[in-house]
C-alpha cells in the first residue's frame, strides 16, 4: 500500500489574466523531485484563464426563475436536501435560496450544462462561484489535459524534473467497490460521469466513499484509485481558501455575497499547488 505526503504551496490569489504556469513553476522550485505529484485546482487555473461568466449582466428566463423558487426552495430545501443528509445551515439556506442572483445562477448553468446539472443544489456541471469576486462564477476547463501536459512539460524544462501533474476539481466522486462515478462532467477515464443530480443525490443518501475528483492527468499511467487517492490528499491539504460556497465565503467577510471583491480575496492564504509525494 503506498503511503502519501502533500505539501500544499501558497501563491497567492490568481486573478484573471495572471500568468498561471509562471506561477506554478516559480512555486514548486526547490520543493519538488523525480516521480512527485503535482495537483493544481482546476477553478484556479479557470479564473487565471478567464475561463469565467459574470452573472450580473445575465438575463434569466423563466425556467431558471422556476428552478430557483421552486426547485432549490421546496424540492432542496425540504425532500432532497434531508435525503443528502444535510441539517441545519445548509438546509436553511436552501429554504431561502436567492431568487434573483439564484436565477440568473440556474440560467448560467440550464445554458453552460444542461437541465440535470442545473437542477443541482450548487457546482453545476463544475460551474462555481466561490472565491470569485462579485457576481463571477468559472466554468470548467475545456480541455484540462492539454492544460496539464503543458505544465508537466514545463516544469521538466525550466526545473528539470520528472513530475506527474494531476488537474483536480473539489466536485466528488463516489465509489461502489470499484464502480467511481460522478455529476461532474468529464472527468478521467474510467469515472463515469451521469445522471447529473441524480448521481450526487445517490452518492450523498447511500453515504457511499466521496472523493475530489481528477480531470486531468499527465506523465503517467495511473489506476483510477491511485488519481482519486491523491487527488483527494491534495484537496484536503489545499483547503477552502475563502470557503467552500459563496454563503461561507459572504460571511467571512461580511458583505453580501455579490459583494466580495478581488482585493478580499487576496487577503487570504490560497493554495492552488500541492505537492504529493508517496512513499512505499
Amino acid at each position: 500500500m503506498t503511503k502519501y505526503k502533500a505539501l500544499a504551496v501558497t501563491t497567492g490569489y490568481w486573478r484573471p489574466r495572471e500568468n498561471y504556469t509562471e506561477k506554478i513553476v516559480e512555486g514548486v522550485r526547490g520543493k519538488i523531485r523525480d516521480g512527485d505529484f503535482i495537483a493544481i485546482s482546476e477553478k484556479a487555473i479557470a479564473t487565471a484563464t478567464g475561463n469565467i461568466v459574470d452573472e450580473s449582466v445575465v438575463k434569466a428566463s423563466l425556467n431558471a426563475r422556476l428552478i430557483a423558487r421552486c426547485w432549490m426552495r421546496v424540492a432542496w430545501g425540504h425532500l432532497l436536501g434531508r435525503l443528502c443528509h444535510f441539517q441545519g445551515k445548509p438546509l436553511q439556506r436552501l429554504r431561502e435560496y436567492p431568487l434573483e442572483t439564484g436565477s440568473r445562477h440556474k440560467q448560467v448553468a440550464l445554458h453552460y450544462a444542461g437541465l440535470l446539472q442545473a437542477l443541482m443544489f450548487g457546482s453545476e456541471g463544475g460551474i462555481d462561484g466561490s472565491n470569485l469576486a462579485y457576481s463571477y462564477v468559472s466554468l470548467p476547463l475545456k480541455d484540462a489535459r492539454v492544460a496539464a501536459e503543458e505544465l508537466r512539460r514545463q516544469i521538466q524544462l525550466r526545473l528539470r524534473k520528472k513530475v506527474f501533474v494531476l488537474i483536480v476539481d473539489t466536485d466528488k466522486t463516489y465509489s461502489l467497490r470499484n464502480f467511481h462515478f460522478t455529476p461532474r462532467p468529464n472527468p478521467i477515464k474510467g469515472i463515469h460521469s451521469f445522471g447529473g443530480f441524480i448521481v450526487y443525490v445517490t452518492g450523498r443518501m447511500l453515504r457511499l466513499r466521496k472523493r475530489a475528483t481528477p480531470i486531468a492527468v499527465s506523465g503517467c499511467s495511473m489506476s483510477v484509485e491511485e488519481a482519486l487517492e491523491v487527488a483527494e490528499i491534495a484537496n484536503r491539504a489545499r483547503g477552502y481558501g475563502a470557503g467552500r460556497t459563496v454563503w461561507e465565503m459572504a460571511e467571512k467577510f461580511n458583505v453580501d455575497v455579490d459583494d466580495v471583491s478581488w482585493e478580499m480575496l487576496e487577503t487570504v492564504r490560497h493554495k492552488p499547488i500541492v505537492v504529493v509525494r508517496g512513499k512505499r
